[in-house]
Protein backbone atom coordinates (compact mmCIF):
# COMPACT_ATOMS: atom_id res chain seq x y z
CA UNK A 1 0.00 0.00 0.00
CA UNK A 2 1.43 3.48 -0.70
CA UNK A 3 0.32 6.93 -0.99
CA UNK A 4 -0.48 7.14 -4.56
CA UNK A 5 -3.80 6.01 -3.99
CA UNK A 6 -6.17 8.66 -4.05
CA UNK A 7 -7.30 10.98 -0.96
CA UNK A 8 -11.38 9.10 -1.63
CA UNK A 9 -10.34 5.78 -1.25
CA UNK A 10 -10.19 4.96 2.41
CA UNK A 11 -7.65 3.11 2.11
CA UNK A 12 -5.28 5.96 1.52
CA UNK A 13 -6.41 6.55 5.08
CA UNK A 14 -5.02 3.59 6.18
CA UNK A 15 -1.70 4.22 4.61
CA UNK A 16 -1.38 7.76 6.16
CA UNK A 17 -2.00 6.26 10.16
CA UNK A 18 0.47 3.78 9.17
CA UNK A 19 2.96 5.68 8.21
CA UNK A 20 1.98 8.45 10.91
CA UNK A 21 5.07 9.16 13.31
CA UNK A 22 2.54 10.31 15.55
CA UNK A 23 0.30 7.06 15.67
CA UNK A 24 0.97 5.80 18.87
CA UNK A 25 -1.28 8.96 20.26
CA UNK A 26 -4.56 8.47 19.37
CA UNK A 27 -4.65 5.53 21.68
CA UNK A 28 -3.40 7.27 24.55
CA UNK A 29 -6.85 9.23 24.83
CA UNK A 30 -10.20 8.00 25.86
CA UNK A 31 -12.78 7.15 23.98
CA UNK A 32 -16.39 5.80 25.23
CA UNK A 33 -17.59 5.04 21.57
CA UNK A 34 -14.65 3.40 19.02
CA UNK A 35 -17.19 4.30 16.19
CA UNK A 36 -17.66 7.76 16.77
CA UNK A 37 -15.65 10.26 14.19
CA UNK A 38 -14.90 13.46 16.85
CA UNK A 39 -13.87 16.13 14.48
CA UNK A 40 -14.38 18.52 17.44
CA UNK A 41 -10.99 18.86 18.87
CA UNK A 42 -10.35 22.42 17.64
CA UNK A 43 -13.26 23.46 20.85
CA UNK A 44 -12.90 20.29 23.26
CA UNK A 45 -9.87 18.17 23.10
CA UNK A 46 -10.23 14.34 24.13
CA UNK A 47 -9.55 13.07 27.86
CA UNK A 48 -5.80 11.38 27.82
CA UNK A 49 -5.82 8.47 29.64
CA UNK A 50 -2.73 10.11 31.52
CA UNK A 51 -4.74 12.67 32.73
CA UNK A 52 -7.78 10.46 34.38
CA UNK A 53 -4.67 8.97 36.11
CA UNK A 54 -2.99 11.98 37.48
CA UNK A 55 -6.48 13.80 38.74
CA UNK A 56 -7.38 10.50 40.84
CA UNK A 57 -3.79 10.01 42.18
CA UNK A 58 -3.97 13.97 42.80
CA UNK A 59 -7.32 13.39 44.93
CA UNK A 60 -6.14 10.64 46.72
CA UNK A 61 -2.21 11.10 47.19
CA UNK A 62 -2.65 14.80 46.63
CA UNK A 63 -5.57 16.61 48.35
CA UNK A 64 -6.81 13.80 50.54
CA UNK A 65 -3.79 12.61 52.28
CA UNK A 66 -1.65 15.96 52.26
CA UNK A 67 -4.65 18.27 53.15
CA UNK A 68 -3.47 21.75 53.87
CA UNK A 69 0.24 21.07 53.86
CA UNK A 70 -0.03 20.10 50.26
CA UNK A 71 -0.03 24.14 49.43
CA UNK A 72 3.54 24.37 50.35
CA UNK A 73 4.83 23.12 46.83
CA UNK A 74 1.12 23.25 44.76
CA UNK A 75 1.88 26.95 45.48
CA UNK A 76 4.27 27.70 42.53
CA UNK A 77 2.84 25.20 40.31
CA UNK A 78 0.95 27.86 37.68
CA UNK A 79 4.71 29.18 36.80
CA UNK A 80 6.19 25.78 36.69
CA UNK A 81 3.15 24.62 34.48
CA UNK A 82 4.01 28.08 32.69
CA UNK A 83 7.53 27.07 32.20
CA UNK A 84 6.63 23.81 30.90
CA UNK A 85 4.29 25.36 28.29
CA UNK A 86 6.74 27.78 27.29
CA UNK A 87 9.69 25.43 26.69
CA UNK A 88 6.78 22.43 24.59
CA UNK A 89 4.57 24.89 23.09
CA UNK A 90 5.06 28.78 23.18
CA UNK A 91 8.65 28.03 22.03
CA UNK A 92 10.50 30.68 24.83
CA UNK A 93 12.50 30.37 27.41
CA UNK A 94 11.25 29.83 32.14
CA UNK A 95 10.02 32.90 34.07
CA UNK A 96 7.38 34.06 31.22
CA UNK A 97 4.56 32.13 31.55
CA UNK A 98 1.63 31.11 34.36
CA UNK A 99 -1.33 29.16 33.90
CA UNK A 100 -3.84 30.49 35.44
CA UNK A 101 -7.17 31.91 35.51
CA UNK A 102 -9.31 31.84 32.42
CA UNK A 103 -8.34 33.36 29.02
CA UNK A 104 -10.74 36.23 29.62
CA UNK A 105 -9.45 37.28 32.85
CA UNK A 106 -6.05 37.36 31.47
CA UNK A 107 -6.91 39.38 28.65
CA UNK A 108 -8.52 42.13 30.75
CA UNK A 109 -5.37 41.99 32.89
CA UNK A 110 -2.94 42.38 29.49
CA UNK A 111 -5.32 44.64 27.72
CA UNK A 112 -5.53 47.36 30.79
CA UNK A 113 -1.75 46.92 31.85
CA UNK A 114 -0.81 47.85 28.11
CA UNK A 115 -2.95 50.58 27.90
CA UNK A 116 -2.38 52.07 31.28
CA UNK A 117 1.46 51.86 30.64
CA UNK A 118 1.57 54.52 27.41
CA UNK A 119 -1.76 56.76 28.95
CA UNK A 120 -1.29 59.13 26.22
CA UNK A 121 -2.37 56.89 23.58
CA UNK A 122 -6.20 56.67 23.25
CA UNK A 123 -6.87 54.30 20.48
CA UNK A 124 -7.36 50.58 20.78
CA UNK A 125 -7.50 48.49 17.85
CA UNK A 126 -9.18 44.79 17.75
CA UNK A 127 -10.83 42.96 14.50
CA UNK A 128 -14.27 41.93 13.94
CA UNK A 129 -13.56 37.76 13.29
CA UNK A 130 -11.77 37.39 16.74
CA UNK A 131 -13.18 35.54 19.26
CA UNK A 132 -16.52 37.59 20.84
CA UNK A 133 -14.70 37.27 24.89
CA UNK A 134 -12.01 39.68 23.08
CA UNK A 135 -14.30 41.88 21.70
CA UNK A 136 -16.27 42.26 24.30
CA UNK A 137 -13.40 42.85 27.08
CA UNK A 138 -11.68 45.41 24.70
CA UNK A 139 -15.01 47.33 24.70
CA UNK A 140 -16.02 47.37 27.83
CA UNK A 141 -12.67 48.40 28.87
CA UNK A 142 -12.79 50.97 25.60
CA UNK A 143 -16.13 52.54 27.21
CA UNK A 144 -14.86 52.53 31.31
CA UNK A 145 -11.91 54.28 29.70
CA UNK A 146 -13.43 57.06 27.34
CA UNK A 147 -10.60 55.35 24.69
CA UNK A 148 -11.74 55.05 20.80
CA UNK A 149 -12.00 51.58 19.48
CA UNK A 150 -10.95 50.78 16.02
CA UNK A 151 -12.58 47.27 14.70
CA UNK A 152 -11.15 46.04 11.17
CA UNK A 153 -14.21 44.71 9.73
CA UNK A 154 -12.81 41.50 7.87
CA UNK A 155 -16.12 39.91 7.65
CA UNK A 156 -18.58 42.90 7.28
CA UNK A 157 -20.06 42.13 10.72
CA UNK A 158 -19.12 45.87 11.69
CA UNK A 159 -18.75 46.47 15.52
CA UNK A 160 -17.93 49.81 17.81
CA UNK A 161 -15.92 52.42 15.12
CA UNK A 162 -15.76 49.73 12.31
CA UNK A 163 -13.64 50.32 9.77
CA UNK A 164 -13.53 48.22 6.29
CA UNK A 165 -10.06 46.47 5.40
CA UNK A 166 -10.26 43.73 2.63
CA UNK A 167 -8.52 40.56 3.68
CA UNK A 168 -7.51 37.31 2.41
CA UNK A 169 -9.31 34.83 4.11
CA UNK A 170 -9.47 37.29 7.28
CA UNK A 171 -5.29 36.99 6.59
CA UNK A 172 -4.03 40.23 7.18
CA UNK A 173 -1.92 42.03 5.11
CA UNK A 174 0.75 44.17 7.11
CA UNK A 175 0.76 46.85 4.98
CA UNK A 176 -2.66 47.30 4.63
CA UNK A 177 -2.71 46.74 8.43
CA UNK A 178 -0.05 49.42 8.82
CA UNK A 179 -1.88 52.17 6.90
CA UNK A 180 -4.49 52.51 10.24
CA UNK A 181 -1.27 52.35 13.39
CA UNK A 182 -0.29 55.43 14.61
CA UNK A 183 1.74 56.45 17.54
CA UNK A 184 -1.77 56.79 19.55
CA UNK A 185 -2.10 53.39 19.47
CA UNK A 186 -1.84 52.24 22.86
CA UNK A 187 -2.66 48.15 22.20
CA UNK A 188 -3.61 45.63 19.19
CA UNK A 189 -5.32 42.44 19.38
CA UNK A 190 -5.62 39.42 17.07
CA UNK A 191 -5.57 36.07 17.26
CA UNK A 192 -2.48 33.59 16.17
CA UNK A 193 -5.18 31.36 14.36
CA UNK A 194 -8.55 32.53 13.50
CA UNK A 195 -11.24 30.41 15.59
CA UNK A 196 -13.59 30.56 13.07
CA UNK A 197 -11.88 30.29 9.23
CA UNK A 198 -8.33 28.13 11.15
CA UNK A 199 -6.80 31.34 9.59
CA UNK A 200 -3.10 31.54 10.64
CA UNK A 201 -1.86 35.32 11.05
CA UNK A 202 1.71 36.35 10.02
CA UNK A 203 3.08 37.02 13.76
CA UNK A 204 5.97 37.97 12.85
CA UNK A 205 5.42 40.40 10.21
CA UNK A 206 2.80 41.91 12.09
CA UNK A 207 4.62 42.34 15.54
CA UNK A 208 7.65 43.70 13.85
CA UNK A 209 5.24 46.35 12.15
CA UNK A 210 3.41 47.44 15.29
CA UNK A 211 6.90 47.94 17.64
CA UNK A 212 7.60 50.57 14.91
CA UNK A 213 4.83 52.83 16.57
CA UNK A 214 5.67 51.29 19.90
CA UNK A 215 2.49 49.62 19.96
CA UNK A 216 2.26 46.48 22.12
CA UNK A 217 0.15 43.28 20.42
CA UNK A 218 -1.37 40.77 22.56
CA UNK A 219 -1.80 37.88 20.49
CA UNK A 220 -4.74 35.38 21.76
CA UNK A 221 -3.28 32.02 20.93
CA UNK A 222 -6.37 29.68 21.87
CA UNK A 223 -6.23 28.10 18.50
CA UNK A 224 -2.95 28.31 17.81
CA UNK A 225 -1.32 26.51 21.12
CA UNK A 226 -0.93 22.52 20.29
CA UNK A 227 -1.82 23.13 16.69
CA UNK A 228 1.41 25.12 15.04
CA UNK A 229 4.64 26.00 16.12
CA UNK A 230 4.64 29.63 17.87
CA UNK A 231 8.02 29.97 17.97
CA UNK A 232 7.73 33.24 20.49
CA UNK A 233 11.26 33.77 20.36
CA UNK A 234 11.78 34.14 16.64
CA UNK A 235 8.28 36.02 16.27
CA UNK A 236 9.10 38.34 19.21
CA UNK A 237 6.18 38.25 20.60
CA UNK A 238 5.63 39.90 23.69
CA UNK A 239 2.31 39.76 25.04
CA UNK A 240 -0.37 36.92 24.73
CA UNK A 241 -2.96 34.43 26.10
CA UNK A 242 -4.98 31.38 25.61
CA UNK A 243 -6.48 28.40 26.93
CA UNK A 244 -5.41 24.84 27.62
CA UNK A 245 -9.24 22.87 26.59
CA UNK A 246 -8.65 23.04 22.90
CA UNK A 247 -5.41 21.57 21.12
CA UNK A 248 -4.01 20.82 24.61
CA UNK A 249 -7.09 18.52 25.73
CA UNK A 250 -6.70 19.70 29.28
CA UNK A 251 -10.51 19.67 29.93
CA UNK A 252 -13.26 21.71 30.09
CA UNK A 253 -13.22 24.80 31.91
CA UNK A 254 -9.27 24.22 32.33
CA UNK A 255 -6.98 26.80 32.90
CA UNK A 256 -5.86 29.55 30.86
CA UNK A 257 -2.62 31.25 30.46
CA UNK A 258 -0.67 33.85 29.91
CA UNK A 259 2.76 34.89 28.37
CA UNK A 260 4.48 38.17 29.44
CA UNK A 261 8.13 39.04 28.19
CA UNK A 262 10.31 39.44 30.90
CA UNK A 263 11.67 43.23 28.78
CA UNK A 264 7.24 44.24 29.84
CA UNK A 265 7.50 42.29 33.55
CA UNK A 266 8.11 45.49 35.20
CA UNK A 267 6.80 47.88 32.39
CA UNK A 268 3.61 46.63 33.38
CA UNK A 269 1.30 47.38 36.35
CA UNK A 270 -1.67 44.84 36.54
CA UNK A 271 -5.49 46.17 37.32
CA UNK A 272 -6.28 43.26 39.54
CA UNK A 273 -4.10 43.20 42.58
CA UNK A 274 -4.43 39.66 43.90
CA UNK A 275 -1.96 38.78 46.99
CA UNK A 276 -0.30 35.99 45.08
CA UNK A 277 1.17 38.88 43.16
CA UNK A 278 2.45 40.39 46.67
CA UNK A 279 6.51 40.15 47.51
CA UNK A 280 5.63 39.19 50.77
CA UNK A 281 2.92 37.34 50.40
CA UNK A 282 2.38 35.82 53.78
CA UNK A 283 2.89 38.99 55.83
CA UNK A 284 -0.55 39.93 55.01
CA UNK A 285 0.56 43.97 54.83
CA UNK A 286 -1.53 46.60 54.60
CA UNK A 287 -0.62 48.10 51.01
CA UNK A 288 0.15 46.20 47.70
CA UNK A 289 4.02 45.34 46.91
CA UNK A 290 4.04 43.84 43.26
CA UNK A 291 7.10 40.97 43.71
CA UNK A 292 9.27 41.22 40.49
CA UNK A 293 8.81 38.65 37.73
CA UNK A 294 6.36 36.87 36.16
CA UNK A 295 3.97 35.83 39.56
CA UNK A 296 3.12 39.40 40.03
CA UNK A 297 0.31 38.91 36.73
CA UNK A 298 -0.90 35.73 38.83
CA UNK A 299 -4.33 37.19 41.08
CA UNK A 300 -5.23 34.50 43.83
CA UNK A 301 -4.91 30.56 44.45
CA UNK A 302 -4.37 28.23 41.35
CA UNK A 303 -6.91 25.79 40.24
CA UNK A 304 -4.22 22.94 41.27
CA UNK A 305 -6.37 20.28 39.66
CA UNK A 306 -6.78 22.05 36.59
CA UNK A 307 -2.69 22.38 35.86
CA UNK A 308 -2.48 18.93 36.86
CA UNK A 309 -4.45 18.39 33.96
CA UNK A 310 -2.52 20.88 31.53
CA UNK A 311 0.73 19.16 33.13
CA UNK A 312 -0.49 15.64 31.96
CA UNK A 313 -1.21 17.15 27.93
CA UNK A 314 1.81 18.99 28.23
CA UNK A 315 3.59 15.98 29.16
CA UNK A 316 2.50 14.12 26.34
CA UNK A 317 2.99 17.29 23.69
CA UNK A 318 6.81 17.52 24.61
CA UNK A 319 7.19 14.04 24.17
CA UNK A 320 5.79 14.35 20.52
CA UNK A 321 7.19 17.77 19.64
CA UNK A 322 5.08 20.39 18.54
CA UNK A 323 6.87 20.63 14.60
CA UNK A 324 5.72 17.01 14.69
CA UNK A 325 2.26 18.08 15.58
CA UNK A 326 1.96 20.71 13.05
CA UNK A 327 3.00 18.73 10.35
CA UNK A 328 0.43 16.41 11.05
CA UNK A 329 -2.22 19.07 11.37
CA UNK A 330 -1.16 20.25 8.31
CA UNK A 331 -1.60 17.31 6.41
CA UNK A 332 -4.81 16.46 8.17
CA UNK A 333 -6.43 19.87 6.95
CA UNK A 334 -4.90 18.99 3.69
CA UNK A 335 -6.56 15.68 3.33
CA UNK A 336 -9.94 17.24 4.38
CA UNK A 337 -9.31 19.98 1.88
CA UNK A 338 -9.26 17.40 -1.12
CA UNK A 339 -12.27 15.36 0.27
CA UNK A 340 -14.15 18.41 0.06
CA UNK A 341 -12.96 19.25 -3.53
CA UNK A 342 -14.22 15.60 -4.36
CA UNK A 343 -17.17 15.27 -1.97
CA UNK A 344 -18.34 18.52 -0.25
CA UNK A 345 -18.38 21.05 -3.70
CA UNK A 346 -20.65 19.29 -5.37
CA UNK A 347 -23.32 19.39 -3.13
CA UNK A 348 -23.26 23.22 -2.57
CA UNK A 349 -20.64 23.60 0.48
CA UNK A 350 -18.34 26.48 0.16
CA UNK A 351 -14.61 26.39 1.68
CA UNK A 352 -13.65 29.05 4.29
CA UNK A 353 -10.13 28.11 4.91
CA UNK A 354 -6.57 28.72 3.32
CA UNK A 355 -5.58 26.22 1.03
CA UNK A 356 -1.89 26.76 1.33
CA UNK A 357 -1.45 24.50 5.11
CA UNK A 358 1.20 27.14 6.06
CA UNK A 359 -1.83 29.80 6.27
CA UNK A 360 -4.13 27.08 8.29
CA UNK A 361 -4.28 26.17 12.32
CA UNK A 362 -5.92 22.67 12.90
CA UNK A 363 -8.77 22.87 11.42
CA UNK A 364 -11.35 23.85 8.10
CA UNK A 365 -14.22 26.27 8.53
CA UNK A 366 -17.53 24.81 5.21
CA UNK A 367 -20.30 26.93 4.39
CA UNK A 368 -23.50 25.66 2.89
CA UNK A 369 -27.04 27.13 2.70
CA UNK A 370 -28.15 24.30 5.69
CA UNK A 371 -25.24 23.92 7.98
CA UNK A 372 -26.72 23.84 11.26
CA UNK A 373 -29.36 21.21 10.32
CA UNK A 374 -26.46 18.92 8.51
CA UNK A 375 -24.19 19.93 11.63
CA UNK A 376 -26.99 18.37 13.52
CA UNK A 377 -27.30 15.22 11.52
CA UNK A 378 -23.94 14.71 11.90
CA UNK A 379 -24.56 14.39 15.55
CA UNK A 380 -27.73 12.71 15.68
CA UNK A 381 -27.84 10.13 12.37
CA UNK A 382 -24.10 10.06 11.54
CA UNK A 383 -22.01 9.73 14.77
CA UNK A 384 -20.06 12.39 13.91
CA UNK A 385 -19.27 15.34 16.06
CA UNK A 386 -18.01 18.83 14.25
CA UNK A 387 -19.07 22.30 15.29
CA UNK A 388 -21.75 24.90 13.67
CA UNK A 389 -20.70 28.92 14.31
CA UNK A 390 -23.18 31.37 12.62
CA UNK A 391 -23.03 32.03 9.98
CA UNK A 392 -23.37 28.68 8.38
CA UNK A 393 -20.52 27.60 9.53
CA UNK A 394 -19.03 24.05 9.79
CA UNK A 395 -15.98 23.83 11.61
CA UNK A 396 -13.85 20.27 11.18
CA UNK A 397 -10.12 19.48 12.90
CA UNK A 398 -7.64 17.52 12.75
CA UNK A 399 -6.54 17.32 16.91
CA UNK A 400 -2.83 15.61 16.05
CA UNK A 401 -2.52 13.84 18.76
CA UNK A 402 -5.73 12.36 19.00
CA UNK A 403 -7.25 12.33 16.05
CA UNK A 404 -6.81 9.62 13.62
CA UNK A 405 -6.48 9.55 9.16
CA UNK A 406 -8.74 6.81 9.57
CA UNK A 407 -11.78 8.93 11.75
CA UNK A 408 -11.31 12.33 9.71
CA UNK A 409 -12.33 10.27 6.47
CA UNK A 410 -15.05 8.23 8.32
CA UNK A 411 -16.39 11.39 9.47
CA UNK A 412 -16.37 13.36 6.21
CA UNK A 413 -18.00 10.19 4.25
CA UNK A 414 -20.33 10.17 6.61
CA UNK A 415 -21.30 14.02 6.01
CA UNK A 416 -21.18 13.21 2.30
CA UNK A 417 -23.65 10.59 2.23
CA UNK A 418 -26.23 12.73 4.85
CA UNK A 419 -25.87 15.55 2.35
CA UNK A 420 -25.90 13.16 -0.85
CA UNK A 421 -28.83 11.31 0.07
CA UNK A 422 -31.07 13.89 1.56
CA UNK A 423 -31.03 12.20 5.06
CA UNK A 424 -29.63 15.28 6.83
CA UNK A 425 -33.58 16.65 6.74
CA UNK A 426 -34.65 13.61 9.25
CA UNK A 427 -32.50 15.50 12.40
CA UNK A 428 -34.65 16.78 14.94
CA UNK A 429 -33.75 20.15 16.72
CA UNK A 430 -32.34 19.37 20.02
CA UNK A 431 -33.27 21.56 22.88
CA UNK A 432 -29.48 23.41 23.56
CA UNK A 433 -28.14 26.60 23.10
CA UNK A 434 -24.55 25.27 22.49
CA UNK A 435 -23.92 24.65 19.25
Amino acid sequence: MSGNLPTTQRAHAVWRDSEDPLGRYPGQFFRADPDQCYLDGNSLGRLPHATKDALESFLTDGWGTELVDGWSHWIDEPELAGDQLARAVLGTGPGQALVTDSTSVNLYQLFTAAIDAQPSRRTVIIDSANFPTDRYILQGIAKARGLTLVTLDVDQSGGPGAVRMDTDIERFDPDALESLLSEDVAVLTLQAVNYRSGTRQPVREITEMARKYGIPVVWDCSHAAGSVVLDFDGNGVDLAVGCTYKYLNAGPGSPGWLFVRKEWQERLQVPIQGWFAQADQFAMGPLFDPVDGIRRFQIASPPVMGIRAVQSSLDMIERAGMAAIEEKAQRGTQMMVELFDAWLAPLGFALQTHRNAEYRGGHIAVTHPEAKQIALAMRQLGNVIPDYREPSMIRLAMSPLATTYQEVWDGMDRMRELVESGRYRDATAEASRVT
